[in-house]
């Protein structure tokens, strides 16, 4: 059995009592235990605060990009160990497990990018404004590393992606890290901090990891400090609450569940390339990762005209698709991450069922697996509903079935597909296929206040778009309203939720001295 440890004050230390179980989602055989009990997080998260963000404010962005490099490096020469560890600890297949391991040491590559970018300085600037009839006298914006920790949150989907994405933008910022990973999938997260820490590349005091509970941890948190949380909404509500952050306005950013949209617009039909496109992406959305994707499509809209087509077609290309053992190669879906996960994909299915939708493909029943004995694993289908009558289904546009289910919906036009969009009310992301310009122009001015990101497929970009769950460090992720309401990512963005914005009053003259950047 393996002892899953945090890192804190420059430690390796196992939490003391029994801990948490963690499970083989596929064999449902207890492989590691997790436990903070007994240690003193408030203390690591004071020495973080001060070592380690002494040592990282000291350091220029260009210097933070050499880290940022490096652990990207380590996280690529641990590759096939973290495979093998996620294929066990989660559940996934291998293409999956690549996914999230690539996704973070690209995401550390591209932030080490950035800070060859912005040099060797430790601020950004803004446009200067002129404030007087005088120009010499302005007003120059200046961001600068706010003097906190980071307490990261993170989600049990992703877990070497998710702790990667939050952790390249705040140490590039100048900001410590205290990443807290989801304990059910814990032991990847500490596999891959043991191979960062293992280059020797960190600061002291610059990352620390706690696997277990952070108990009332975040009531600790100081003014100057972030929280940043990936994970439901309602945790995220119960956050936004805490003491520490409504007392000491502590800043906060959180990405929650998303009811995520994938809309054909009108005229196109099933020889068009862009209804294979759209086809093939919202059979992947469905199935990556089992459907444990933040950004995984949950509803699918249609002209009502096509609804026969298009579900004839995702029947047929998820009719195929091989369910079982995630180290087989012919498999294409492993199980759910959690006994819990399963359950609450049983019962949210009810609820969708009991709101009008129709299971056409899959359901709560076990599906048949490859390599698996009998009932063992955390197993479902991939899962396809149809709701004929999308504007009286409530619960569709309510309640998130965390896994490998969509729900099929037909629309009247334009405007009907943008107000059952809405009625998600925010999401992360919503994907559009057509090529008519004054329906796209529509649909996605419609469709844009309610999310952070939308992707169009188009005839054009049809064979070399990315699909909509992949979420890019160059571009926002995050989401209005049910999304959380934050942002992460965005390239350069990203860093502001770790600095302070400030307003220089003075002569121009001597503000430019005072925030020159250093010639290379």
């Amino acid at each position: 059995m393996i002892t899953v440890k945090s890192y804190l004050v420059g430690e390796w230390v196992s939490g003391s009592g029994a801990g948490a179980s963690l499970f083989d989602p596929s064999t449902e055989k207890a492989i590691a235990t997790a436990s903070s009990e007994g240690l003193d997080l408030p203390a690591a998260l004071t020495w973080g605060r001060t070592k380690g963000g002494a040592n990282l404010r000291a350091l220029t962005f260009a210097q933070r990009g050499v880290i940022l490099k490096a652990l990207s490096k380590a996280v690529h020469g641990a590759r096939e160990t973290l495979i093998e560890c996620s294929i066990e600890s989660g559940g996934t297949t291998r293409s999956d497990a690549k996914f999230d391991i690539d996704g973070a040491s690209a995401t550390l590559a591209f932030y080490a990018g950035l800070a060859t970018k912005l040099g060797e300085t430790t601020f950004l600037t803004e446009p200067s404004e002129q404030l007087t009839q005088s120009t010499r006298f302005v007003g120059q914006h200046v961001l600068t590393t706010r003097p906190g920790i980071a307490l990261h949150v993170n989600a049990f989907n992703f877990p070497c992606w998710g702790l990667a994405e939050k952790l390249a933008v705040a140490l590039l910022a100048g900001t410590p890290v205290m990443s807290k990973p989801a304990t059910s999938t814990s032991l990847l997260t500490f596999r891959m901090v043991e191979a960062m820490v293992a280059a020797n590349v960190l600061p002291e005091g610059a990352l620390q990891l706690v696997c277990g509970s952070v108990r009332d941890l975040v009531e600790k948190l100081e003014p100057e400090d972030v929280l940043a949380f990936t994970g439901s909404a309602d945790t995220g509500a119960k956050l936004r609450g805490a003491k520490s952050v409504v007392a000491r306005s502590v800043r906060v950013n959180i990405e929650a569940d998303s009811l995520n949209s994938a809309v054909l617009a009108p005229r196109v039909g099933p020889g068009d390339e862009v209804f294979r496109a759209f086809i093939r992406d919202v059979t992947k959305e469905l199935t990556q990762k089992a459907g444990q994707k933040c950004t995984a499509t949950r509803r699918i809209f249609v002209p009502r005209d096509v609804l026969d087509e298009v579900q004839a077609a995702l029947v047929e290309e998820l009719s195929h698709l091989k369910v079982g053992n995630p180290s087989l190669d012919e498999v294409r879906m492993g199980p759910l991450a959690t006994a819990q996960q399963l359950a609450d994909f049983k019962s949210g299915l009810g609820k969708l069922i009991e709101s009008g939708a129709k299971v056409v493909l899959g359901g709560a029943e076990r599906p048949k697996t490859i390599g698996i004995d009998d009932g063992k694993g955390y197993f479902v289908a991939p899962t396809l509903l149809v709701a004929d009558q999308p504007d009286t289904a409530n619960a569709v546009h309510e309640h998130e079935v965390f896994g490998p289910s969509a729900t099929l919906m037909p629309y009247n036009d334009a405007a009907h597909a943008v107000a059952l969009v809405a009625r998600g009310q925010g999401g992360l992301v919503c994907s559009v296929y057509g090529d008519d310009r004054e329906t796209l122009k529509a649909l996605v001015h419609g469709i844009a206040p309610f999310h952070g990101r939308i992707l169009i497929g188009s005839s054009k970009v049809a064979d070399q778009m990315i699909t909509p769950g992949l979420v890019l460090p160059s571009c926002v992720h995050g989401g209005p309203g049910r999304a959380g309401g934050g942002e992460e990512l965005g390239g350069e963005r990203g860093l502001r939720l770790y600095m302070q914005r400030t307003a220089i009053q003075g002569d121009r003259a001597l503000i430019e001295k005072l925030f020159e950047t250093p010639k290379a």
